[in-house]
């Protein structure tokens, strides 16, 4: 395939990505494969898809996994019970099997008249044999429905982004048939440009130090969640609006609980001797 042969992803206004991300989207997009994205939370791995979407003007499905979802349900769904009580109460033809019949969210991206750019996220959350089911799917792009035996073709073949937070090893199988990206959390300079989508006025001076303080915190090896992109933003605004100076970054780290989430990081950075220099143990 041509590399003009397909509208070329650069990222958004609103979404900055790495030279590596932006090539590995186009690949797969170009070898009309699922991307699996992995890296740790706060490194934009959902709303990567969204801005796909966004800078290619695609329509988005989005199939959240839980737990208990299975491969079936991103097909199709029998509504046994509502042909129970059509056929109860008398209301409709319940001869007419394809009336109960309703497209799960794969099977949506199918059907669409138009590609669309569908999101399965966080895959690594369902029963391990879930990403096996779905190998036969994704790669021929149809399935068969049972109760009316139809096929469901795709029309056009989604452009498929799939996150993972590696709570499970995702099957060998599976990945063969994949492009995998891990996003790296993003440096400083990197990390510069994204805080500026979001905070365009912030003087760089205050910048500068706002990021010393908080790659400062993510060098601490022993914490349990390291601070992510989402909290840093969170973090500036509460700078922001609470009219914090750069003299009032150099010695503390002000609003400490945007930025860290869990009692032992607390501990661990009270016990690095943070407290003596005039760090508060408040979460607010």
């Amino acid at each position: 395939m041509a590399a003009n042969d397909f509208d070329q992803f650069t990222g958004t206004d609103k979404y900055i990505v790495s030279s590596e991300l932006r090539d590995v989207v186009n690949v797969a997009i170009a070898l009309q494969r699922p991307l699996v994205v992995k890296g740790e939370p706060g490194t934009g791995k959902t709303l990567l898809a969204h801005n796909i979407a966004r800078a290619l003007g695609k329509s988005l499905l989005v199939w959240n996994i839980k737990s208990t979802t299975k491969a079936k349900d991103g097909l199709y769904v029998y509504d046994t019970v509502q042909r129970l009580n059509d056929a109860r109460f008398g209301d409709g033809d319940v001869s007419d099997v394809g009336r109960y019949i309703r497209l799960g969210t794969l099977g949506q991206s199918f059907a669409a008249d138009e590609q669309v750019v569908l999101l399965i996220d966080e895959v690594d959350k369902a029963d391990i044999e879930f990403p096996n089911d779905l190998l036969n799917e994704l790669d021929e792009m149809n399935f068969h429905i049972l109760e009316t035996d139809e096929r469901v073709a795709a029309k056009h073949r989604p452009i498929v982004i799939i996150t993972s937070n590696s709570e499970k090893e995702l099957p060998d199988a599976f990945l063969r048939r994949c492009v995998f990206h891990y996003i790296a959390f993003p440096d400083r300079g990197l990390m510069a440009q994204i805080v500026g989508v979001h905070h365009p006025d912030l003087a760089d001076d205050l910048l500068s130090q706002a990021l010393e303080r908080f790659y400062e915190l993510r060098q601490i090896e022993t914490f349990r969640k390291k601070p992510s992109t989402s909290e840093l933003i969170d973090w500036l605004q509460a700078l922001v609006t609470a009219g914090m100076t750069l003299e009032q970054l150099e010695d503390k780290i002000p609003f400490l609980g945007v930025l860290l989430k869990k009692e032992t990081d607390f501990d661990v950075y009270m016990k690095r001797g943070a407290a003596g220099a005039g760090a508060s143990r408040s979460r607010y």
